[in-house]
């Protein structure tokens, strides 16, 4: 269980951080440096070099959407134009992938970001180029709500495994959903027949609320009650009939034991949509009470799984691999203390840590909005804790021959897909692209708060009066300005 020893305020943070956007800027250099386009996109490293494997090419927005991360830190130019170029040259397959439930990833992660750059007034992105990211954005989220499996309340995005498949992780790509919604995109199916994006997102969020989470009742009041809020990696379902047929993994140890990284996309998702949701207004859901009842469902979702979080990371807030792990048995007391990287046992995932942080952080934001005091305190100060946990040793790689930032991530260890170095039983000392993304994108959010700077939101700031989200003037020169910028002569 983390123990929450020490009160800390963002603030506090603020030197860990500028030292880890340091190293950040360095790791960013190396890799781009060094990656060739023709190798696949970098996954994790093995003895400290970015390796490829490809699959999904799923870690490609991470990539990209890093130095875009970079430059909203520092405001370094050169790392505003390396995410820039490398999103225009590289992203536009993920833009319609239609095999795969990873749009938030690849395309929030970088068309997002520099859409949401240029909304904040921290580019000089013309309205032809802000256009141009918006029109991706509504392409992404469409293509997204595409992949539909139909249920008999609803449905879900399911997972690349096939129509059966509902994944946790998925959650975080509802982001591209919800932009799309927000840009005024809907998905027109057979005959024309429109679909909402908003109300695919919300049947989303309710499916993997009921199913992929646990709340000690009905099918799963089994559960230690006050132990709730595991989760379930892959959730089965009959397709001919929508029925569900029982919870199942990837990359955990077992369908009945928390896969920790499953847990921290589930936390952080329903966190944030909660936030989106929030800024919607009551005329956007079919009936007045629906928003209320949209947000009463994620709001349980995301205390679940973050006090199932508090209660089964180590006491330093870093959690291994999955909480049912076989090892731990053997590591007496191991939630009492601080992770250990270097057991022999069960190896921790610190990208588990990085993407938990910031749920926990940003589900004390909404509850402190509502004055839930006390309770928001107790997120806001677990998320603190995390954080300070990763930007000192033993996680932080300060190595400028080691390509990752965030060390001791966790990739498929079922799979036995991680390095695991000469005289261990365990992987370590690894970094994944994912944990690398996530700690600069929770490590800017606390920032932002620390120095008073509009709140970090994936959908950023209100629109001004009379912006809208789409502006049409000026239209031939803002083509000539941006084909300048991309690189194209066209």
């Amino acid at each position: 269980m983390i123990r929450l020893d020490t009160r800390r305020t963002p603030a506090d943070l603020l030197p860990k951080i500028a030292r880890l956007f340091s190293l950040s800027a360095q790791k960013i250099a190396s890799i781009d440096a060094t990656w060739r386009p023709e190798d696949g996109a970098p996954v994790f490293t093995v003895e400290g070099r970015y390796q490829a494997r490809g699959w999904t090419e799923w870690t490609e927005g991470f990539v990209f959407g890093s130095p875009l991360l970079q430059f909203d830190a520092d405001g370094d130019a050169a790392f505003l134009e390396l995410g820039r170029s490398r999103t225009l040259q590289r992203m536009a397959p993920h833009l319609t992938h239609m095999g795969v439930h990873d749009h938030g990833f690849n395309n929030v992660s970088t068309y997002g970001t520099l859409w949401r750059l240029a909304r904040e007034g921290r580019t000089n992105a013309s309205g032809w180029e802000r256009r141009f990211y918006e029109l991706a954005l509504k392409v992404s989220g469409a293509v997204q709500a595409r992949r539909w499996t139909m249920l008999p309340s609803g449905g879900f995005i399911h997972s690349f495994n096939g129509a059966h498949s509902l994944f946790v992780d998925t959650i975080r790509s509802l982001r591209a959903l919800a932009l799309g919604h927000l840009l005024g995109q809907r998905l027109v199916e057979e005959q024309d027949r429109s679909v909402s994006l908003l109300d695919r997102l919300v049947q989303h969020a309710r499916s993997t609320a009921q199913w992929s989470v646990y709340y000690g009742e009905d099918r799963d009041r089994y559960d230690v009650a006050g132990h709730c809020g595991r989760t379930a990696h892959e959730s089965l379902f009959n397709v001919a009939s929508g029925t569900y047929r029982g919870p199942s993994t990837q990359q955990g140890y077992s369908p009945f034991t928390t896969w920790t990284r499953g847990l921290a996309w589930a936390m952080l998702g329903f966190a944030e949509e909660l936030e989106f949701i929030d800024t919607l207004p009551d005329s956007a859901f079919a009936r007045a009470e629906e928003k209320a009842a949209v947000a009463a469902m994620m709001r349980r979702a995301a205390r679940a799984t973050c006090d199932h979080y508090i209660d089964i990371a180590a006491a330093d807030g870093v959690p291994y691999w999955d909480d049912g792990a076989p090892g731990l048995a053997q590591m007496q007391d191991w939630g009492s203390r601080p992770a250990d990287p270097f057991n022999d046992r069960e190896p921790v995932d610190s990208s588990a840590a990085a993407i938990a942080a910031q749920g926990l952080l940003r589900l004390g934001h909404i509850l402190a909005a509502g004055g839930e005091t006390a309770d928001a305190e107790r997120y806001e100060q677990a998320g603190l804790r995390v954080l300070d946990t990763l930007l000192g040793d033993p996680y932080l790689s300060a190595d400028p021959n080691h390509q990752g930032l965030l060390l001791h991530s966790v990739y498929h260890w079922p799979n036995r897909w991680d390095h695991v170095p000469p005289g261990s039983n365990i992987p370590r000392g690894e970094s994944s692209q994912w944990g690398d993304y996530h700690i600069r994108e929770v490590a800017l959010y606390v920032k932002r708060l620390a120095e008073h700077r509009p709140y970090l939101a994936f959908f950023g700031p209100p629109s001004s009066e009379g912006e809208g989200v789409s502006r049409a003037s000026g239209l031939s020169a803002e083509r000539e300005g941006f084909s300048r910028a991309s690189g194209n002569d066209a």
